[in-house]
């Protein structure tokens, strides 16, 4: 039994039967960190000798009769931009190289109160700011060495798609969680704004920042949510909100539901490769008795540059004390991009929340009518690592995840095919303002049907 490619719900059905113990995946997990992880980079600091610990703790907890729940002694890593008490968190850059946070980002405490053992820090971009710098190592997509691994959260999503975690958080500002999941197979879940706390991540913008699981399949992505999400007085944007059972509704299939397919902006400009998955996808909605509604969302192609200023301007304002003390330790590309924010005028910022206020309400009429919004993830397949090098944006196609960054809403994706390649496809799915639970519930829907979560990257297979 691979236990490191079990998902996380399998793990938690025979850590409950005493089938196996957690000392035993963490084990296998560390063993396999030890034999890739030098090449994929999916770490920047690993906890093997606290995580065995955690884990004997927990196999004692359990064999005492003291289980918390489904998630007691399933191992997690964490993204190196969400504070881990005791444990650097560098957002891999030299600015916080030593950086030793003295608390728990609220994410963490809530998932180790739920019984999780942490494996360790993913790596990620500089300062969440975009693609991988190379202090710690350039993350290796598992499925090709030669293509991008996507965005910030590249890491957790290649470290799960790789068998060296079952379980990862990220964050997601402008689609770095849903963005590499895509391109590493796996699914990626930004939740509602306000549903999990940000207390004790490493800013980016504060209006557009969230915090996620990604995970191998749907039903770990919803029982990781519902062990994170939850008011937090710390995060003074945290939801007043109930937190229901994510799980409950994942057994009900897709019949009756309506799905809107936007007309403008996330059809015009795909890969054929990628037309033709979701084109399938939509065809396995229909077959599982959802009903596929086009519906107009006008306002789509006209938002990348107020989401740019907006991230700009905010990105800035959180940095500007430490680029004065530390600037000298940014490195040039994200450094750069967070100066870009003292060239924004309070004109500019203004008309970006205008614009944004008015694509929410939009795209809120639309969901008023139908049960979720169905788009592909990215334009195009995983391209190759000189594409982001070279920051060839024609080559990269149109942004299709930063527009419900801005609406503040829902947002999923899962694997929905492969190229000829063997690289993986996304399909992103988008719901009501803190409906994540239909959300979860079409999109396992899918994922069961069509069964693409089962494969794995060759090479780590």
């Amino acid at each position: 039994m691979e236990l490191a490619y079990l998902s996380v719900t399998e793990l938690s059905a025979l850590v409950g039967s005493r089938r196996i113990s957690p000392v035993e995946i963490v084990q296998s997990l560390l063993a396999r960190i030890g034999d890739y992880d030098g090449e994929l980079h999916t770490y920047i600091t690993v906890c093997g000798g606290a995580a065995l610990a955690a884990a004997r703790t927990a196999e004692a907890e359990i064999t005492a009769g003291r289980r918390r729940g489904p998630l007691h002694g399933i191992p997690v890593c964490h993204k190196d931009n969400i504070w881990t008490q005791g444990v650097r968190t560098t957002a891999h850059s030299l600015a916080l190289q030593d950086f030793v946070p003295e608390t728990d980002a609220t994410a963490v405490a809530r998932l180790a109160r739920a019984g999780m053992v942490m494996l360790g820090k993913a790596n990620t971009a500089e300062f969440a700011t975009g693609g991988m710098m190379n202090h710690f190592g350039w993350c290796q997509n598992p499925w090709d060495h030669g293509v991008y691994c996507g965005v910030s959260s590249s890491g957790s999503a290649a470290a799960v798609a790789a068998g060296l975690a079952v379980a990862a958080t990220g964050s997601d500002t402008g689609g770095s969680i849903r963005m590499p999941a895509s391109f590493c197979g796996i699914v990626g879940l930004k939740p509602t704004y306000g549903r999990v706390s940000r207390h004790g991540l490493i800013p980016l913008s504060f209006s557009m920042d969230n915090i996620g699981p990604m995970t191998r399949t749907v039903a770990d992505a919803a029982l990781l949510l519902g062990a994170m999400a939850g008011h937090d007085p710390l995060d003074p944007h945290s939801a007043v909100v109930p937190v229901p059972d994510f799980t409950a509704g994942l057994g009900r299939d897709a019949a009756g539901l309506v799905l809107g397919v936007p007309r403008q902006h996330f059809f015009d400009l795909l890969e054929p490769v990628v037309a033709e998955a979701v084109a399938a996808a939509l065809g396995q909605f229909e077959s599982l008795g959802a009903r596929l509604e086009a519906v107009d969302l006008p306002l789509a192609s006209e938002l990348a540059e107020a989401s740019r200023t907006i991230v700009a301007v905010e990105s800035y304002a959180a940095h500007r004390e430490s680029l004065g003390v530390r600037g000298h330790l940014y490195s040039e590309r994200p450094r750069r991009s967070i100066e870009h924010g003292a060239a924004c005028t309070p004109e500019q910022y203004a008309a970006a929340q205008v614009l944004r206020a008015r694509w929410t309400e939009q795209v809120q009429g639309v969901l008023a009518r139908v049960d979720a919004l169905v788009t592909p993830t990215m334009a195009t397949a995983p391209y190759p690592v000189a594409v982001w090098l070279n920051n060839d944006t024609e080559r990269m196609g149109p942004g299709m995840t930063y527009h419900f960054n801005l609406a503040r809403l829902p947002a999923l994706t899962l694997p929905c095919g492969f190229t000829p390649a063997g690289h993986p496809l996304g399909l992103q799915l988008v719901g009501r303002a803190f409906d994540e639970a239909t959300l979860l519930r079409i999109a396992h829907a899918y994922e069961q049907s069509a069964g693409w979560y089962r494969r794995r990257p060759p090479r780590y297979a």
